[in-house]
């Protein structure tokens, strides 16, 4: 397969993916600004939307985007092999994986996103809040970590630009 031809379609299936699931890019630029807006006090919705697009243009975050929604989708599906299916399904505390796919968005743009990626994932403001409430037949053990690394490299692609380092 072309190579154009099979970066359009994981980029359109991340993009589907996160709506499918109910993330909006406006829950993302709520983040963004969440994150951001103490420091940058003159920051626009535009601006925030602008880096979480430039941060999607990524193929490796794709992929994670695609392998973690996949794996809760599994989980729903009950379509896992034990123990992996209960500790998904529960999102168990000592798992991690989760958070080692979203370190992986993040790592992307640094040490801002790092500690900005632990912080939201500590407070889960906005969306992120929604997708931790635990839903009989519902599994976001993945997509929340994703949502709030997204959200973190953008704001770190963000202050980057804003402080100078490109």
């Amino acid at each position: 397969m072309d190579t154009a031809v099979q970066d359009e379609k994981v980029r359109s299936a991340a993009y589907q993916l996160l709506t499918k699931r109910g993330v909006s890019m406006d829950d993302l630029v709520d983040l963004v600004e969440y994150l951001q807006k103490p420091y940058y006090p003159d920051l626009t919705r535009e601006q925030c939307l602008h880096n979480i697009q430039r941060v999607l243009e990524k193929r490796e975050i794709q992929n994670a985007i695609i392998t973690g929604i996949q794996l809760d989708m599994l989980a729903e599906q009950k379509a896992l092999v034990e123990p992996l299916q209960c500790i998904v399904e529960t999102d168990e505390g000592l798992y991690g994986v989760d958070e080692v796919l979203a370190l992986a968005i993040v790592n992307v743009y640094g040490s801002i996103g790092f500690t900005s990626y632990g912080f939201i994932d500590k407070v889960k403001p906005g969306i992120l809040k929604t997708l931790n409430e635990k839903k009989e037949g519902v599994c976001h053990t993945f997509l929340d970590d994703i949502v709030g690394a997204i959200a973190a490299a953008a704001a770190s692609r963000l202050a980057h630009r804003r402080f100078g380092t490109k």
